[in-house]
């Protein structure tokens, strides 16, 4: 199996647990892998955005000397857009509906995170 389908296989099973509504997998720099998002949204956009939050957040924390990334989590009246990294060149990023139990979602994203970097 190649890589991008081993991805995209990846992603579906993200989102059996039934907590997710749409993800992606990015590079570090915004570029889009693989995503599994709706109709009518850009998934490259999305990329590119995510990955922007998430350096702007890297930066911040350095820039107060307290580390790394590890996740971040936005959250809204509608839902949560959370994204984990996955290796040292990709991000898991995910949305999720308000009411998702957060514990469910980050166990999941996490063993899915684990599997995209040995994939990458």
């Amino acid at each position: 199996m190649y890589k991008k389908e081993q991805l995209d296989t990846c992603l579906s099973m993200l989102k059996r647990c039934g907590v997710i509504d749409a993800s992606a997998i990015v590079t570090t720099e915004g570029l889009l892998i693989a995503s599994d998002i709706f109709k009518g949204t850009d998934p490259a956009v999305f990329a590119a955005m995510s990955a922007t939050m998430m350096g702007a957040a890297e930066t911040a924390l350095i820039e107060l000397r307290k580390g790394h990334v590890n996740r971040f989590i936005v959250e809204t009246s509608t839902g949560r857009l959370i994204a984990i990294g996955a290796g040292s060149t990709a991000v898991l990023v995910v949305l999720t509906g308000p009411e998702a139990p957060l514990g469910t979602v980050l166990l999941e994203m996490g063993r899915s995170a684990s599997r995209i970097q040995e994939i990458l």
